[in-house]
């Protein structure tokens, strides 16, 4: 049996054993602009790259850094390579939480140098919150969460095209990382 995947540009990556010189952008963009959230039960398609650059363009407008906004680009990247499990059932999988965290830490380095700081993950967490909370309302009409976090974007709620997806993912990576 196989231990590694093949990514979208042929790279064999072993999740398990990540190499963080075998992580690169481009399949993440790929990846994640194909992956749909709420494991497909939206009445429409929309995509956990959608997701992210919602995160992105939410930490972006609260005034926080570039680095965190990178944070927030990134912080389902493992899903690209492990794909992923809704919240109920993933705080049951230990061992599949630390591989996430393992994948997910050499994404960081990769991409950061250095791993995010637990103030930089929390202010992560609440626009990855308040999104969940505002997906779930628009598509679904259900509060999951007991107060509503305000955002201060409007996220593009509707089905995009993969393709524009990972070209938007990819543009906000290049002109972040360019800056950096």
């Amino acid at each position: 049996m196989s231990e590694h995947i093949t990514t979208a540009n042929k790279i064999y990556f072993k999740p398990l054993e990540p190499e963080k010189e075998k992580i690169i952008i481009e399949d993440i963009a790929h990846a994640l602009s194909l992956m749909t959230r709420a494991n497909g039960h939206f009445p429409e398609f929309y995509s956990v790259g959608q997701h992210c650059i919602g995160c992105y363009k939410e930490a972006v407008a609260r005034g926080l850094s570039e680095r965190i906004a990178l944070i927030c680009l990134l912080h389902d990247a493992s899903e690209a390579y492990i794909a992923d499990i809704t919240r109920p059932v993933k705080k049951e999988l230990k061992e599949y939480l630390v591989i996430e965290k393992r994948l997910q830490d050499a994404i960081y380095e990769r991409f950061l140098g250095k791993l995010p700081t637990d103030e930089e993950m929390e202010k992560v967490s609440q626009i990855d919150d308040a999104m969940l909370y505002h997906e779930f309302y628009h598509y679904m009409g259900e509060r999951v969460m007991d107060r509503a976090s305000e955002l201060l974007t409007e996220p593009d709620f509707y089905e995009r095209p993969f393709k524009e997806v990972e070209k938007e993912y990819l543009d906000i990576y290049e002109k972040i990382s360019k800056r950096a």
